[in-house]
C-alpha cells in the first residue's frame, strides 16, 4: 500500500472510536481520561518498522481523535500514550511500549515473549513500582484497518426459538483437526468449520445452534510457553473486536464470515463464547500490551486505597471495569460490532456475574445487563451466562434477568450423581428434568432459561464421566493440582479404557442414558462437541492448555461401530424432542393443572405404578421414577411422555400407571437400536442403569 503521508493529522471526529475507514482516509479515535498525550504509529506493511508517527491533536470528552487523508483498509498502526508511571494511584503509562487499539478488527503478529514487554523492569528490586524504557514495538501485534464489506446473500438469521434450540459447544479448531477430508493447509481455521461433512453432522444430530470457544484474539500465556504448551481454550483476550489470527486462512477476516454464512444457510445459528470480564494483561505484574498502557485506572477494577493493585473477581489477575461508561461502552460496542458485521447470533458470558457486578457486589440490574437489554441489536440475540465468578459471593445461578438463560450446573451435577448411583437424587433428578422451577421460575421466565447439560469444555467429557474416577491432568505441568477434584462420575470397576465387555457395555447404556436425561428434560439441552460419539480426554478436566491430540476431536472415534451407534441415538433423541412438545415444555405452568380428567400436566410415578409419595420422595435409596408430561397439541388432541428410569443396579418391570391412551415403547438407553413398538403389558422392563420413553396420544373430552 503506497501512502504519502501528511504533516500532521487532521482533527477528525471522537466518534466512532476505533480506525475507521470512510472512503477518503482514516478517521482514529481512542479513549484515554488520564493521557496527557496520544501518538498514532504508522508501521510499513509487513509490521517490522515503524514509518511515521503522529500525535492524535484533539480530545474531546475524554477520547483523542484524528484523521489520515488518503489511507485505506490495510494501514498498519498502533498506540502509544503519554501520562504518569504512577503504579501506587492506578497509573501506568510508558511510552515505550506500543499498544494495542481496544477497538482494533484485525492483528498482525502475535506477542513475542520478552522482558521488554512489560512496562516495568522484571526482577527490579521495586517490581512493578520501577519503569522499563526498552521499545516494545518489534514484540507485540499490530492493528491493521480494515473495510467490513462481505455479500451475505438473502439467507439471514435462522432465528431458531428458544424452545426449539439445541446447542453445541465447540471449539474452532479442535473440530476439524482430526478431519482426514479437510485439506492441511485449511485443519484448525474458519475455513474448515463449515466444511460440508461437518454441516451434514450436525444436521444428523438435530443441533440447531454452534456455540464456538473464544474467537477473540487472545494471548499465549508465558508460563505456558515456558512449559511447551499452548491456551487453547482462548478465554485470554486480547482483543475484542479482532477474530484469533491463527484461525484465519491467510489471514483473511471473510473466511469467518463465510463459514458463519454457510452455518446460517444449512439453518444453524452461531453463538460466540466472548470474555469480557477480564483481559490477557494480567495483575500488576502482567505485560503491557493495549488497556493497561491506555488509561489503566479507567479500564480496571482497581482496589480503593491500594490502586496499584487489582480486584480480581475473575481468578485471572484482573477485572475489567464495566462500572466506567466508556468501558461498559467498548464492550456493547464489541457485541453490536460481531453482532451485526459478523451476523451472530447470540453470545455466552464466560464469568458473567463478573459482568454485573457494582460497587456492592453482583446486581442483576446493573449497567451491564441494562445496557444490553435495552438495545435494540442486542436484546434480540440468544443471550447465555455462565452464572458464577471466583470472586466474593460469587454463585448466582437463577438471579440473572429475564432476556437471559443459565449454564445450570445443578443439572450437570445432579445428572452425574443420580446415575453414578449415587443416594437420594430422585427429587434433583426431578427439578432438572422440569427445568429447575425453583431457580428460574421468577420474573415471567420460562423453561428455556436453564441451559442443561452433562459436560462442557471445562471438566470431563461425558465419556470420561463413565470411564475415570478421577482427573489426570498430570500433562498440564501442575501435578495434577488444576482442575475440579470432585466430578460425579464413576468409572464402573476400571480406571480409564477397560477390554472388559461387561464394563464397556455398562459405560454404554450409562452414557446414553445420561444423554437421554440432557435430550429429554424440559430447557434448552447442550452438547459438548464429541460427546455424541464418545470421545476421550483421558481423564484430563482442565485441558485449556492441551493445543493437541488429547482435545482435538477423534474422528476415527465417529466412524467406529459404538461411536455411530451413539451419534444414532443422540440424533434419535433430538429427532423425538424436536416431533414432540411434550418433551420441551414451553412454559412453567401448574404441574397439577388438568389435560385431560385425571391427567395432570405433570405426575410423577413409583415402580408400582402410584404416584410418588412424601415417603417415597424422602426415601435415600429410591433411584426408580417415572414422569409423565402432558400437553395439547396444536390439533386439539392431548400428547402424554412417559419417562421410565432406573437408575439402580438390577432391571426392573415398572408398572405403567392407568393412561387415557396406549403406549408406544419409542427409545431405551439399554439398546441403541430400538425401533418403535407398541406396549401391550401393564408393565415394562427398564434395565439396570436404564431408561425407556413411552409416547401416547388421546383425543380431548
Amino acid at each position: 500500500m503506497s501512502l504519502s503521508f501528511p504533516n500532521r493529522l487532521d482533527p477528525g471526529l471522537p466518534y466512532p472510536l476505533g480506525a475507521t475507514y470512510e472512503g477518503l482516509g482514516v478517521n482514529f479515535a481512542v479513549f484515554s481520561g488520564n493521557a496527557s498525550k496520544i501518538e498514532l504509529c504508522i508501521f510499513d506493511a509487513s509490521a517490522r518498522r515503524e514509518i511515521r508517527r503522529f500525535t492524535l491533536p484533539e480530545c474531546t470528552d475524554e477520547v483523542w481523535h484524528g484523521y489520515l487523508p488518503n489511507a485505506g483498509p490495510g494501514l498498519v498502526y498502533g498506540y502509544r500514550a503519554y501520562g504518569p508511571y504512577d503504579p501506587g494511584n492506578g497509573h501506568r503509562f510508558n511510552p515505550q511500549k506500543l499498544l494495542i487499539d481496544p477497538y482494533a478488527r484485525k492483528l498482525l503478529g502475535s506477542v513475542r515473549w520478552s522482558d521488554a514487554v512489560f512496562g516495568y523492569r522484571v526482577q527490579h528490586p521495586k517490581a512493578d513500582l520501577s519503569i522499563d524504557r526498552r521499545d516494545s514495538a518489534a514484540l507485540v501485534p499490530k492493528c491493521i484497518v480494515t473495510g467490513d464489506s462481505f455479500n451475505w446473500g438473502k439467507t439471514g438469521s435462522p432465528c431458531t426459538p428458544w424452545a426449539d434450540t439445541v446447542i453445541y459447544e465447540a471449539h474452532l479448531k479442535g473440530v476439524s483437526m482430526g478431519r482426514k477430508d479437510v485439506p492441511d493447509e485449511v485443519r484448525g481455521t474458519s475455513q474448515a468449520l463449515s466444511h460440508p461433512r461437518f454441516i451434514d453432522h450436525l444436521h444428523k444430530l438435530g443441533v440447531t445452534a454452534i456455540e464456538l470457544l473464544p474467537v477473540h484474539a487472545f494471548l499465549q500465556d508465558h508460563f505456558l510457553v515456558e512449559r511447551g504448551l499452548r491456551n487453547y481454550w482462548g478465554y485470554n483476550t486480547l482483543a475484542f473486536f479482532a477474530p484469533e489470527p491463527a484461525y484465519l486462512t491467510n489471514g483473511k477476516i471473510n473466511d469467518l464470515r463465510v463459514a458463519i454464512r454457510k452455518f446460517h444457510d444449512a439453518g444453524i445459528e452461531v453463538i460466540l463464547d466472548v470474555v469480557y470480564n477480564h483481559t490477557a494483561e494480567g495483575n500488576e505484574l502482567g505485560p503491557t500490551l493495549s488497556w493497561r498502557g491506555l488509561d489503566n485506572a479507567s479500564y480496571y477494577r482497581l482496589i480503593p486505597g491500594e490502586e496499584r493493585y487489582y480486584i480480581n473477581d475473575t481468578g485471572c489477575g484482573n477485572t475489567v471495569n464495566l462500572s466506567h461508561p466508556r468501558v461498559l461502552q467498548m464492550v456493547m460496542d464489541s457485541l453490536r460490532y460481531w453482532a451485526e458485521s459478523y451476523h451472530i447470533d447470540g453470545f455466552r458470558f464466560d464469568l458473567g456475574v463478573t459482568l454485573g457486578r457494582e460497587g456492592t457486589g453482583f446486581d442483576p440490574g446493573s449497567g451491564f445487563f441494562d445496557a444490553i437489554l435495552q438495545d435494540p441489536v442486542l436484546s434480540r440475540l440468544k443471550l447465555i451466562s455462565e452464572p458464577w465468578d471466583t470472586g466474593p459471593d460469587g454463585y448466582h445461578l437463577g438471579n440473572h434477568p429475564p432476556g437471559f438463560a443459565e449454564w445450570n450446573d445443578k443439572f450437570r451435577d445432579n445428572t452425574r450423581r443420580f446415575w453414578a448411583g449415587g443416594p437420594g437424587l430422585r427429587g434433583e433428578l426431578a427439578a432438572g428434568l422440569v427445568a429447575s422451577p425453583a431457580i428460574f421460575d421468577g420474573r415471567h421466565r420460562r423453561p428455556w432459561a436453564s441451559i442443561n447439560f452433562l459436560a462442557a469444555h471445562d471438566g470431563f467429557t461425558a465419556a470420561d464421566v463413565v470411564s475415570y474416577n478421577d482427573k489426570h491432568n498430570e500433562a498440564n505441568g501442575d501435578e495434577n493440582n488444576d482442575g475440579h477434584s470432585e466430578n460425579f462420575s464413576n468409572n464402573w470397576g476400571v480406571e480409564g479404557p477397560s477390554n472388559n465387555r461387561a464394563i464397556t457395555v455398562l459405560r454404554e447404556r450409562v452414557l446414553r442414558s445420561m444423554l437421554a436425561t440432557v435430550l429429554l428434560s424440559d430447557g434448552t439441552p447442550m452438547l459438548l462437541a464429541g460427546d455424541e460419539f464418545g470421545n476421550s480426554q483421558e481423564g484430563n478436566n482442565n485441558a485449556y492448555c492441551q493445543d493437541n491430540e488429547l482435545s482435538w476431536l477423534d474422528w476415527s472415534q465417529a466412524i467406529s461401530p459404538a461411536g455411530h451407534d451413539l451419534t444414532t441415538f443422540v440424533g434419535r433423541l433430538t429427532s423425538l424432542r424436536r416431533a414432540h412438545p411434550s418433551l420441551r415444555l414451553a412454559r412453567f405452568e401448574d404441574g397439577n393443572y388438568q389435560v385431560l380428567p385425571g391427567v395432570p400436566r405433570v405426575a410423577w410415578y413409583d415402580l408400582d405404578g402410584s404416584l410418588m409419595s412424601p415417603e417415597a420422595w424422602d426415601y435415600p435409596e429410591g433411584r426408580v421414577l417415572g414422569f409423565r408430561r402432558a400437553c395439547t397439541t396444536t390439533d386439539g388432541k392431548v400428547e402424554l411422555a412417559l419417562l421410565l428410569i432406573n437408575g439402580g443396579p438390577d432391571d426392573i418391570q415398572f408398572h405403567i400407571p392407568e393412561s387415557p391412551c396406549p403406549w408406544v415403547a419409542v427409545l431405551n438407553s439399554a439398546d441403541a437400536h430400538v425401533v418403535a413398538a407398541p406396549v401391550h403389558d401393564d408393565h415394562v422392563k427398564v434395565a439396570a442403569h436404564g431408561l425407556v420413553l413411552l409416547m401416547g396420544q388421546a383425543v380431548a373430552s
